[in-house]
């Protein structure tokens, strides 16, 4: 009996782990965020006025609760600058995941057909960038991409090129940054997908008479879309909001939601303002995630 209710609660207790570190991690940071969302801006450290105040007490609350003002997200809605910068992180997002997965899969595809022996040490190359911070991979891409930078000058010395081509402090020198720093994002997830696939699936397509191209779109490539869909999840999502690729990398043209909220925060000060945006990002990026948890359902049944 006794073991009986101790392994209940050590199955309680392995459920609550995740929902405790999500509770901490996720939920009351965004409750932070959304009471600073609802405040006023004001002159002061912190500079806002908060709405609800534990001292107030649960009576001051109810009192305060009718007078919540959306007035924040309202005037998200009357300037374009924020919509410009939620379609243009969107789109550069978007791209940027699509690229990765072009450059990604048949980098995971060679990973799987490679042999066993050889696997581990390809793994751990993909995994090696990692080992580096993620601030000096982005600052070395300035030196590869200025125009005397290692690029032009390679270009030059072979001929291609007769003057130094304008990479750096532009969105293709963003998209560059992007897709290499969240390219191990993608490998590793079409890696596992393809590495558990019955290779006798395609033997047998192509003793049905299907070319070795035909039985890679027919069978591989829908056997790894889980791995797709998962990868381009893990790229698209931190994407959306990248700061240090687009400050870094981009120029002034390259208008991302990531450096909005950083000058709202930092160069206006206006964090009610820049927690309403941070708010909103948010919505914008439970879409892909309930459209992923739904793909997945799918797939379980």
């Amino acid at each position: 009996m006794m073991g009986a209710i101790g392994t209940f609660f050590r199955k309680r207790i392995v459920i609550m782990v995740p929902y405790a570190w999500l509770t901490v991690f996720f939920l009351i940071p965004f409750f932070i965020v959304l009471r600073i969302s609802l405040s006023t801006s004001e002159i002061a450290m912190p500079p806002y006025s908060p709405v609800f105040s534990m001292a107030d007490g649960w009576a001051g609350w109810m009192e305060k609760f009718n007078l919540l003002s959306f007035d924040n997200f309202v005037w998200l809605t009357g300037d374009p600058l924020y919509f410009e910068a939620y379609f243009s992180s969107v789109k550069i997002a978007l791209i940027s995941t699509l690229l990765t997965l072009l450059v990604a899969y048949p980098i995971a595809y060679g990973m799987a057909k490679a042999p066993g022996t050889v696997r581990p040490t390809l793994l751990m190359l993909v995994i090696l960038p990692f080992w580096t911070s993620f601030l000096i991979r982005v600052y070395a891409w300035i030196a590869i991409l200025k125009p005397e930078g290692l690029l032009n000058e390679l270009l030059m010395g072979i001929g291609v090129i007769h003057e130094p081509l304008i990479i750096l402090n532009t969105t293709y020198a963003v998209y560059i940054g992007i897709v290499y720093s969240y390219l191990p994002f993608m490998v590793l997830p079409l890696y596992s997908a393809l590495e558990k696939m019955d290779g006798t699936l395609i033997e047998a397509a192509e003793d049905l008479g299907c070319t070795p191209v035909g039985a890679f779109w027919k069978v591989t490539f829908p056997l790894s879309i889980p791995g797709v869909i998962a990868g381009c999840m893990l790229v698209f999502i931190p994407a959306v909001g990248e700061f240090v690729i687009p400050d870094l990398l981009g120029g002034s043209e390259t208008l991302m939601i990531g450096r909005t909220l950083w000058n709202e925060f930092n160069a206006n000060h206006d964090w009610p303002v820049a927690s309403a945006v941070a708010i909103v990002l948010l919505a914008i990026l439970i879409i892909p995630i309930v459209f992923f948890q739904h793909l997945q359902a799918k797939s379980a049944e």
